[in-house]
């Protein structure tokens, strides 16, 4: 009897054809290299950080990692300098600096400080940087004052924007400077600077500026004398009593008040004795006709 050999089918199985169909797409495998991983990783560290314990440990080394590397000798801030200031504004700037020094770079804001410096009346422009050696430079721009501002309150300085640098105690401290005053007057300092350089042939007769309404200035001079000056065009008000005097002496005689405040008809006010002796000349010259 003749003996039939069976021979293995050398196909694959339907299973391990579409597994192996599988294995050639590029998106499975992708997903097989990455994805599987990825997936094994976050759930094994979502695990492990589940813990209350083991966070609050991570929190605190981190935290103590940030510190440091913070408070390394490079990025330490020793001293304060100011530059460009004053003795009375410096200790102003050190007197609001909120930061113990030393304190790392990382903990302070330059840009808060820059501006509570640049908060201070006296203070026009400042900037704010760390310089090499754990220095905190200060550069300063201070307002410059322009006039005598005098007040209830008393006198203060005041620069060309309008701006209060800083209060006197006297006068002397600043003679240098002319005197402006009135309710306000510091709301006008370019007015009042243009007007006062038109005065400078008056010389030193000129004893400051009084605002008055808040609207117009007066000029007030020695021997009890004003000049009263119109809300508009000021300085060209000044010129024609500056031009009057030059040619009549207007001012050298017994003048109280020069009133511009209307251009088309200037009004001058006697003292009481010029008056007296007005009127008496009068009469004189009334009984003369007699």
């Amino acid at each position: 009897m003749q003996q039939v050999t069976t021979r293995n089918d050398p196909a694959p199985s339907r299973l391990t054809y579409r597994l192996q169909r599988l294995m050639l797409t590029p998106l499975f495998r992708v997903l097989l290299r990455v994805g599987v991983p990825f997936c094994l990783t976050f759930t094994v560290a979502t695990v492990y950080l589940s813990d209350a314990g083991r966070q609050e440990a991570i929190r605190t080394t981190i935290a103590d990692l940030r510190k440091q590397i913070e408070t390394r000798p490079e990025f330490m801030v020793n001293e304060l300098t100011v530059e460009g200031a004053s003795a009375g504004v410096e200790d102003d700037i050190r007197e609001i600096f909120p930061f113990d020094l030393p304190a790392s770079s990382f903990d302070i804001d330059l840009e808060h400080v820059r501006n509570m410096i640049v908060g201070l009346p006296a203070v026009a422009e400042a900037s704010v940087r760390v310089r090499q050696g754990g220095v905190l430079v200060a550069q300063v721009k201070e307002r410059e004052p322009v006039v005598v501002w005098r007040t209830w309150d008393g006198l203060g300085l005041v620069d060309k924007d309008g701006y209060v640098v800083s209060e006197i105690a006297s006068r002397l401290e600043r003679a240098d400077l002319p005197v402006i005053a009135g309710k306000g007057g510091s709301k006008d300092v370019g007015g009042a600077l243009a007007i006062l350089q038109a005065a400078a042939p008056l010389g030193n007769r000129v004893k400051g500026l009084v605002r008055m309404g808040e609207r117009r200035w007066d000029v007030v001079m020695d021997r009890g004398q004003r000049i009263l000056l119109p809300e508009e065009n000021p300085v060209r008000a000044l010129e024609r009593v500056i031009v009057l005097d030059e040619v009549q002496d207007m001012l050298e005689r017994d003048v109280v008040v020069v009133d511009m405040r209307l251009a088309e008809r200037p009004t001058v006010r006697m003292n009481e004795y010029a008056v007296e002796e007005w009127w008496r000349v009068t009469e004189m010259m009334a009984g003369t006709d007699n």
